[in-house]
């Protein structure tokens, strides 16, 4: 009887002991490996990003098939911000404290990132970031997918300023009312100011969010482009491109009059216009849908095919993909390919490891992410609109560009390239 109850207790013991041990090692005690996917999936934001969400799950999906990561499953957990900035930092402390996340894909805008952006660095928490943006920023705990100015904005205009793109001598620069926009026009109107443009062959606006009526903004574009060879550059974002460019078309303001170049409108954003008006009209990107290569065949089938199986709306229908959507598949990949190296979820170890990650991308270039300033190397393309809503590639560069996130155009700007001290500096 009392060796009964010995082995009783020194079973009890060692289970206790046991637990104890899962317990003080999460990596190991939990089943699974939690992803947090932070996308304003109802608002004005909600045009773009529900694609970004979906292209989310559909790579933690393959991923898990094909084992997951150090053997455990992925499991999302989705959370919609309502373009609602506030609310994201909010939600993105819900997702690190109360979802117990090990890293999060998220965000469009640069103010919804610069919301969460101290929820991360307090938390010692990760932040993979996949649109473009101004290029004022490097923190340790966020990895940039999209574009920096020097990857996208400057290339645009450099091409708009040169024979094939035009020549065009005044400048419109056209945005939504909040940091992005505001940042990267500030920027290019020096980058112009150096290349020689004068103040007055550069007309600047701007309008909030949501913004429906741009009769009068495209009137002033009109009468603007009396004065010369004239272009807009525009970072509007969200749901406005659709009336902004529904007035290009009632005005019968054409490409050949008078070219808009856009660094927010892909394939997502032209899906409820009709793009006969558009044709011949910009987008400067990294990836483009219509670029041919086996890389990008296999993935859009892979895409239409979940798009399909799920009954995404829209996109089961016609399914389009897109440069954030690209930038949002390398980045869950690249994350795996560090976890997986590193051998550990902690976030010190997975920064280290992500160092010099290269992944094939569907644009057909390996991209590399930068040892120093957690920025992609990445091609840049520009597109003309077709009549069927994609793009034809009219220039590229031969191969990836490195990302110089502090701009040599902003006075006054003291930030060193590929400072890695993890802080945010402006």
């Amino acid at each position: 009887m009392q060796t009964r109850f010995a082995l009783r207790a020194l079973t009890a013991g060692i289970a206790l002991a046991t637990l104890a041990a899962l317990s003080s090692t999460p990596a190991l005690a939990q089943q699974t490996i939690k992803v947090g996917v932070l996308h304003a999936l109802s608002g004005t934001m909600a045009i773009s990003e529900t694609a970004l969400k979906d292209m989310a799950l559909m790579t933690i999906e393959q991923i898990n098939a094909k084992g997951g990561v150090m053997g455990k499953k992925l499991e999302p957990v989705v959370i919609d911000t309502a373009s609602n900035w506030p609310l994201a930092a909010e939600k993105a402390k819900q997702l690190i404290g109360q979802d117990k996340v090990d890293v999060t894909f998220g965000c469009w805008t640069s103010v919804c990132r610069k919301s969460v952006l101290p929820v991360y660095e307090e938390n010692n928490a990760l932040l993979f970031y996949p649109v473009q943006y101004e290029g004022e920023e490097l923190s340790k705990n966020v990895f940039y997918t999209g574009a920096a100015p020097n990857q996208q904005a400057i290339p645009a205009v450099e091409y708009l300023m040169s024979a094939d793109g035009g020549s065009a001598k005044r400048f419109v620069l056209l945005g939504t009312d909040y940091v992005y926009p505001r940042t990267a026009n500030k920027i290019l109107r020096a980058f112009l100011k150096a290349k020689g443009v004068a103040d007055k062959d550069i007309l600047e606006s701007y309008t909030p969010f949501g913004h429906s009526d741009y009769q009068t903004i495209v009137a002033d574009i009109k009468k603007f482009s009396a004065g010369g060879k004239t272009a807009v550059i525009s970072t509007i974002n969200g749901d406005s491109n659709v009336p902004f460019y529904k007035e290009l078309g009632n005005a019968g303001l054409k490409a050949t009059d008078v070219p808009v170049v856009a660094f927010s409108v892909g394939e997502e954003e032209l899906r409820g216009l009709d793009p006969k008006p558009l044709v011949g009209h910009l987008a400067s990107w990294n990836y483009f849908m219509s670029v041919k290569n086996p890389t990008n065949t296999a993935w859009i089938k892979q895409w239409s095919d979940y798009a399909k199986a799920k009954k995404l709306p829209g996109q089961s229908t016609k399914p389009l993909t897109n440069d954030p959507m690209e930038a949002t598949y390398v980045g869950i990949h690249m994350w795996k390919q560090a976890v997986e190296k590193a051998k550990s979820l902690e976030t010190d170890k997975v920064v280290a490891a992500m160092a010099g990650q290269t992944f094939t991308a569907p644009s057909g270039f390996t991209l590399t992410m930068d040892a120093k300033n957690h920025h992609l190397h990445k091609p840049v393309l520009i597109g003309e609109i077709r009549p069927d809503g994609q793009f034809n590639v009219v220039w590229k560069t031969k191969a990836p560009v490195k990302a110089q996130p502090w701009s040599p155009f902003i006075e006054g700007n003291s930030v060193k390239k590929d400072e890695p001290d993890g802080k945010t500096k402006l």
